[in-house]
């Protein structure tokens, strides 16, 4: 049984009031404070690391995937503007239109970029709309945005607990290095990944687990020659790159895959399971064990795997890649049914590469103007983990902090507000809501 203590309350001040604050400053979390700023708020953008970008820049997932169907790209608005903007920076590398799809020199060109369709079933997989880019690249750019749009930053500040009063939140309380610190805001977006603000306001939800992983970069890699024995002496290449993955213990198909800076790789591994990414001691082993694997693997691949000779550690991600831990019970609950069939549903505001999700999906139950968007979504374990990518989290994102602003506009609460009008507003936007189903989904849903 684990002990207690008593601990006083604690007279907070308020440090700061907006009209919508935004807790978690991950890509779900920039994209609705960006929204919410640009459609008329003012936004309070709260975030426990010194960074924004969440598993994007501090987590290092550094490719943008499933977010075209085929041909038809289907995550645009605020993340477009983040790849273009990456891309002018030189930090944002992606296929042009020309070299998609299955040609065998295409693949061999953009293969190891990481930029295909892993979901399709021919092999090898059709190069795609991807994109690989660098964390830096993702911060910068961000920096740049926000103050562009007048959002109000506070970083180092971690969230501690939601502030209710008769069903509504009324702002939020952070720790932070100057003591606790309350934000009093009209609405809150819960984008912290692990549902932290839903749940400590009562609302339903579910515990889901999934593996992590500790990403790490290698530098001084000759990508061209480690390519070109990969391709040419192919019988070598998988011999070896069979023991590397043994000895790292559990990644993708392709281990390493380069980025937008010469001779840096970035290794989207180890995966490790049954961690809860809820736990402290279990985060705490997942960085122990990580790091024990990546140097193993290093020492391995310099001995062996031409191109990785004189590689070396750059970083280890500061944020542990974690993948799923709770899931909001929300008005609606996204089932693998919905993702795999391409469920249309009247009220969708943001798509992946070939699904959607419904504005129910972000409304906790029993909490007004609470909104939750990123991986931590209303759905079940099995359809979050093929449905949680960055693009469609951004996607739910700017339809979050739209929604919100219009709801204070208008004068109505967050769940009340006109979809129809949401939808609209998303799509002048730039962005696709996923109102209006693709060719393939309306044959589906007739069937």
């Amino acid at each position: 049984m684990t002990a207690l203590i008593y601990e006083p309350a604690w007279d907070v001040p308020v440090v700061s009031r907006a009209d919508i604050v935004v807790v978690g400053g991950g890509p779900a979390g920039f994209s609705a404070a960006m929204a919410a700023a640009r459609n008329g708020a003012s936004v309070c953008l709260v975030e426990r690391y010194p960074y924004l970008g969440g598993l994007a820049s501090g987590g290092m997932v550094l490719v943008l995937d499933d977010m075209c169907a085929g041909a038809e790209i289907t995550v645009r608005g605020i993340c477009q503007e983040m790849i273009d903007r990456m891309q002018r920076h030189g930090l944002a590398v992606y296929p042009p239109e020309r070299e998609r799809g299955h040609d065998p020199a295409a693949y061999r060109k953009w293969s190891r970029w990481g930029l295909f369709d892993f979901n399709t079933r021919t092999r090898p997989h059709p190069i795609c709309y991807s994109v690989a880019f660098d964390p830096d690249g993702w911060k910068r750019v961000s920096d740049e945005m926000v103050r562009e749009a007048g959002v109000e930053l506070r970083l180092h500040s971690w969230f501690s607990r939601a502030l209710v009063r008769d069903g509504r939140i009324e702002g939020v309380v952070t720790e932070t290095k100057a003591g606790r610190q309350a934000i009093m805001g009209s609405a809150v977006i819960d984008a912290t990944g692990d549902l932290d603000v839903a749940a400590s306001a009562g609302a339903p939800f579910i515990r889901g687990a999934y593996m992590v992983t500790t990403v790490f970069r290698l530098g001084g890699v000759d990508t061209d020659e480690a390519e070109r024995f990969q391709f040419d002496e192919p019988d070598r290449f998988h011999a070896i790159d069979r023991e590397a993955k043994r000895i790292i213990g559990g990644c993708w198909d392709y281990w390493w895959l380069k980025t937008p800076l010469p001779g840096i790789v970035w290794c989207n591994c180890p995966h490790m399971t049954g961690l809860d990414g809820l736990r402290v001691e279990d985060l705490t082993e997942a960085e122990l064990e990580g790091r024990r694997r990546i140097h193993a693997l290093v020492d391995y691949v310099r001995a062996t795997l031409p191109g990785f000779a004189r590689c070396y550690v750059v970083d280890v991600a500061p944020q542990t890649g974690i993948r799923q831990t709770r899931l909001l019970e929300g008005e609606y609950v996204v089932t693998k049914d919905d993702v795999t069939r391409r469920v249309h549903f009247p009220d969708s505001i943001a798509r992946g590469r070939d699904y959607y999700t419904p504005y129910r999906a972000m409304l906790p139950k029993g909490v007004d103007q609470l909104l939750v968007a990123g991986r931590h979504y209303s759905a079940t374990s099995q359809a979050q983990k093929i449905s949680r990518e960055i693009p469609p989290c951004m996607a739910m994102g700017e339809a979050a902090g739209t929604a919100a602003a219009m709801a204070l506009t208008s004068g109505v609460r967050a769940r009340d507000i006109d979809v129809a009008a949401l939808q609209r507003k998303l799509r002048a936007q730039g962005a696709d809501p996923g109102d209006q189903p693709s060719a393939e989904a309306r044959v589906l849903e007739m069937h």
